[in-house]
């Protein structure tokens, strides 16, 4: 085996080991985003019920504004639910299967390191080496492009609705609220104001819409638990259990993407 071909051959090798070992890693990381970005999936959907069940005990003008408030919130995991699907079918699955030619590539060169004809065989390696490269580079243009067009698709549609959201929350009449709250406090002591308040109801369509949205989606195969992701989540409790541990800690005032 003369040196140029040599050469060739331990060129086609740290290129075809260095593509296996970084899109390898790229895959892990990607599915496991994929895995998080499903599991906020769920944990949003549970907030979307507690809304709801929060709202029904609620005066109408709250229970409306909250309703109103957990319908935008359950269009925003819709649009998750699309997210996390087109990362799993276009970026996570063609990464998996790139291990496939990664192994046609390997058997290709061995049938040429093997063949007798060295001068014929180092211009084919030189081919294969050039066309495997080619491929790496488009395909990982491709893996990447796909993937950030996927999250500018999601948080365009994201931002639209929490902007709908913002003003439901906006538009909150406390006042009107207190006043209904005011009167029923004066029923209890026997002096009920007897003014009725208007039709805070919210409509049929909002009831419908809220009672489609409100399950909460299974995680399926990409919610299932990684290694790095194996610490059990807290339940959920309510302020008087927060408040008898002896030492609890502050409720943070943000929430913080692990």
């Amino acid at each position: 085996m003369n040196i140029v071909f040599s050469s060739q051959v331990r060129g086609m090798d740290n290129t075809v080991a260095n593509t296996e070992k970084y899109f390898g890693q790229f895959c892990s990381l990607l599915a496991a985003y994929t895995r998080k970005t499903a599991r906020l999936r769920n944990k949003a959907d549970q907030l979307v019920k507690q809304l709801i069940d929060f709202a029904n005990s609620e005066n109408p003008e709250l229970r409306a504004t909250m309703r109103g408030f957990a319908e935008d919130l359950a269009k925003v995991q819709d649009y998750r639910q699309a997210q996390v699907e087109r990362l799993e079918t276009k970026v996570v699955n063609p990464l998996k299967l790139y291990g496939a030619q990664i192994k046609q590539t390997r058997a290709e060169t061995r049938v040429q390191r093997a063949a007798m004809d060295s001068s014929r065989t180092t211009l084919q390696l030189e081919e294969t080496v050039d066309a495997f490269q080619r491929q790496k580079l488009k395909d990982l243009q491709t893996f990447f492009s796909n993937f950030v067009t996927i999250e500018m698709v999601f948080h365009a549609k994201a931002l639209e609705v929490y902007s709908s959201a913002f003003q439901t929350l906006e538009k909150y009449d406390l006042e009107r609220d207190l006043q209904d709250f005011r009167a029923k406090m004066q029923g209890v002591y026997g002096h009920y104001n007897t003014q009725p308040l208007a039709n805070t109801n919210p409509s049929p369509s909002v009831l419908q819409s809220l009672a489609s949205q409100s399950t909460i989606r299974s995680p399926g195969k990409e919610g299932e638990e990684s290694e790095d992701d194996s610490m059990e989540e807290a339940p959920v409790e309510d302020l008087r259990a927060l408040g008898q541990r002896p030492n609890a800690r502050e409720l943070p005032t943000t929430v913080r993407r692990t």
